[in-house]
């Protein structure tokens, strides 16, 4: 019997202890009653998760590997870790035992996907109450017309086992080896071919997001849909913008505009008819958030409210006895969580579906200081930016770390996009010639020298080279060509000062500039040829690569 008559059986078999789309109050007072969270002072639901299900857990993040697919999946990428048929067999066999052995179980039949028109159905099935409330707080209600997606007779089932554990004997040389020898009892597996996943051990919510939208980004392209790591939203006139960015690059503020309405902060599908959000609320980082800093997430998820009607889950962060969340304490971990709905934020579009973008913006926090603060990137500019998906990391902020660190994640969110990257990479070149779309690299780090030296870029000034760029400001301006990181710098901004467009104008030391530009220049030809000497990238493509 195959994986899915299996999980087909068992949901018919066991269909008496199952609690089938229970509504989201009983979802909350079960998760309460069931001691699986408790209910802070503002009504929110706090929860906490082993030391080792603090984040994901990449090393035991696995695809199967089999014959007729392989080709598809970049398999040089640290990533993209395989597992054979037989042991995905062995994984759905026992979180079938697992979930037997319980007297209640929760399952959820929601979809990833706005646009009804490609829109995966997604059963899941779980031991907690908290973990079904998630996937009604991140994935979208089954739609009406949900027959006409071209996923309606595939879809995707979820096994879900967060506090119970593999016997690592029985997976010795099949999973991750540990440092001390033992093979890791967790697994988070996915079968794409037979559309399959397996949570065993995991407590962290967002393995399960994260794995739903890595589903997606395998499946899409193949229909001709860009799956996109990236929040997205519409200004009065209709028009989108996508942004994509790294932690630390100023994604969540700059995407919550009070003149733009949020699509989604995460993922997003790029189709022939524009662009649809995967899912139906957020996953925002809470450490050092207050109602100043980020007024809607704040507000949405610290908003008072009878615990009944409230339902979002803040993971992982301090709580003090009176029920008052401390978000600057990160003893638990810095990764602290909350997941909520849309419809908490005030300025949404319900539908979370636009036209095609406008305007795209890549933001990097350049730590060195050498990047200009806003540039324009052709196609094939566009496309190995999109490739590298660089920012850097901060001195201080690591063990080891003293002074900037260039960082590449591929197209922004490298462990999730699992394909090979050209495939990719050519579809967002296609697309933005196809729409016309403009893309803008916006750095949000330093400038007049590295960190340390120099100082961060003013979110004011950023805000208004991103609002020129939404507002097409910047698309008749003349331009100056970088040799060095072969971008084109405008040589007006409204509302900034034109000095700081251009980098080496800021520093003290013009020698200082020349030697950590070529610096950083050779840092992204050694990541290039690293991670795509051997790929098939366009040559047009390659030749845009600083220090190429």
């Amino acid at each position: 019997m195959n994986n899915r008559k299996k999980i087909e059986k068992f949901i018919q078999k066991h269909n008496k202890k199952i609690v089938a789309n229970p509504k989201r109050s009983r979802m909350i007072k079960d998760s309460v009653k069931n001691q699986e969270a408790l209910v802070s002072k503002n009504g929110a639901l706090a929860t906490w998760t082993p030391p080792e299900s603090t984040g994901r857990s990449p090393k035991d993040t696995v695809f199967v590997k089999r014959k007729e697919s392989a080709h598809n999946i970049d398999w040089t990428s640290p990533n993209n870790l395989p597992i054979d048929e037989k042991t995905f067999d062995m994984l759905v066999d026992d979180a079938l035992k697992l979930l037997n052995k319980k007297d209640k179980l929760y399952q959820t039949d929601r979809v990833i996907g706005a646009d009804a028109d490609y829109a995966l159905p997604v059963t899941t099935v779980t031991t907690h109450a908290l973990a079904a409330l998630f996937t009604d707080n991140m994935f979208r209600p089954v739609p009406k017309n949900i027959d006409k997606s071209i996923f309606a007779d595939r879809p995707f089932y979820l096994l879900h086992v967060p506090y119970e554990k593999l016997k690592s004997e029985k997976y010795k040389g099949l999973l991750r080896k540990l440092p001390d020898g033992k093979t890791s009892d967790m697994a988070v597996a996915t079968d794409f071919d037979n559309r399959i996943g397996v949570v065993i051990g995991s407590a962290y919510m967002g393995s399960m997001k994260k794995m739903l939208f890595t589903v997606m980004n395998y499946l899409l392209p193949f229909e001709n849909i860009l799956p996109l790591h990236c929040s997205a939203n519409e200004g009065k006139n209709g028009k989108s913008a996508l942004l994509l960015g790294l932690s630390g690059t100023g994604k969540t503020t700059l995407s919550a505009d009070p003149k733009r309405k949020l699509l989604g902060d995460d993922e997003h599908g790029w189709s022939n008819k524009g662009i649809a959000n995967f899912e139906n609320g957020c996953y925002a980082k809470m450490i050092d958030i207050t109602a100043e800093s980020e007024p809607e997430i704040y507000d949405a998820v610290m908003h008072k409210d009878k615990y009944t009607k409230h339902g979002s889950i803040v993971e992982n962060a301090m709580i003090y006895p009176n029920g008052v969340f401390d978000f600057f304490d990160t003893r638990l971990t810095p990764n602290s969580r909350a997941s909520y709905p849309l419809k908490y934020l005030k300025n949404i579009k319900k539908s979370s579906k636009s036209k095609h973008p406008d305007t795209i913006l890549f933001l990097t926090a350049d730590a060195y200081g050498v990047l200009p603060p806003v540039s324009k990137l052709n196609p094939n500019q566009a496309m190995l930016w999109f490739l590298m998906g660089y920012t850097s990391k901060l001195a201080g902020t690591e063990t080891g770390v003293t002074e900037p660190q260039a960082t590449f994640s591929r197209f922004f969110g490298q462990p999730f996009m699992p394909l090979n990257p050209d495939i990719y990479a050519d579809m967002l070149g296609k697309k933005m010639k196809k729409h016309h779309t403009e893309v803008y690299l916006i750095n949000t780090g330093w400038t007049g020298g590295p960190y340390g030296v120099g100082k961060r870029m003013k979110l004011s000034y950023t805000r208004k080279m991103v609002d020129a760029a939404l507002e097409g400001k910047l698309k008749n301006v003349k331009y100056v060509y970088d040799p060095i990181f072969h971008v084109n710098i405008p040589e007006k901004v409204p509302g900034v000062p034109s000095e700081i467009l251009f980098p080496r104008n800021t520093w003290k030391d013009k020698k200082a500039y020349d030697k950590t530009a070529q610096k950083l220049a050779r840092e992204f030809a050694r990541a290039f040829d690293q991670n795509y000497g051997d790929k098939n990238i366009k040559k047009t493509v390659v030749k845009e690569c600083p220090g190429k």
